[in-house]
């Protein structure tokens, strides 16, 4: 993975060097290894990273749950605040803001959180989570990258990953089964992410990922 993230470091690199912000988009199924690969690239660009998540802008639960537990268009349509991750993040970065918001809710607590941060004026954000090259966000992106693996896959990782969360494997296979993955293929029935992002990377074998597509944006 390290050849990888230094490849499309370099290429967020060359992007700085023609404009002051950078927006990277780090997209993929649930458990494809989205947060490592952002966080390794953070590490990678330096200083000039700013690194948020999906995670830190959930929707309350009585929103996320609104259409049912262990629904996939409420998992795909309800989870998160978009209009939070527009409007404090990625509008305000783009605009070249100096502080912006990285977190803006708990899901773990269930309470808002309020945490903003500096920006450099020169600087990348990295931003990683599920779904992000939906209409409301995928104009944002400089860069975007799909991180990809199969259902099956994302299944077993989740389950594993996840199993403290919802009390056991087995409870999070079934979450995974009704909720995540049915959520994922409405995903890319409507938006074909693959399609869209500027690089695809399989990441099946996580030490070995393979590189799909190839083709970040022109420097202007």
């Amino acid at each position: 993975m390290s050849a990888l993230v230094g490849r499309i470091a370099a290429a967020v690199d060359q992007l700085l060097q023609v404009r002051p912000r950078v927006l990277v988009g780090i997209d993929g199924p649930d458990a494809a290894g989205k947060t490592t690969f952002a966080d390794r690239l953070s590490v990678a660009l330096g200083g000039d990273a700013v690194r948020a998540s999906t995670d830190a802008f959930h929707n309350p639960v009585v929103v996320r749950r609104r259409r049912g537990e262990f629904s996939p268009d409420g998992y795909y349509r309800d989870a998160f605040d978009y209009m939070a991750i527009v409007d404090e993040l990625l509008e305000p970065f783009r605009a070249g803001r100096t502080r912006v918001a990285t977190c803006r809710y708990d899901y773990r607590r269930e309470a808002p959180v309020q945490l903003d941060v500096a920006v450099p004026t020169h600087s990348v954000l990295v931003f990683d989570g599920v779904f992000l090259l939906r209409e409301e966000l995928r104009h944002f992106w400089t860069l975007s990258v799909y991180i990809s693996v199969s259902p099956k896959e994302s299944l077993r990782r989740g389950a594993a990953r996840d199993a403290d969360l919802f009390g056991s494997e087995a409870e999070a296979q079934r979450r995974y089964a009704a909720r995540y993955l049915p959520a994922q293929t409405l995903y890319r029935g409507e938006v074909d992410p693959e399609g869209l992002a500027n690089v695809v990377v399989d990441n099946t074998e996580p030490a070995d990922p393979i590189l799909l597509r190839w083709s970040p944006p022109r420097s202007p």
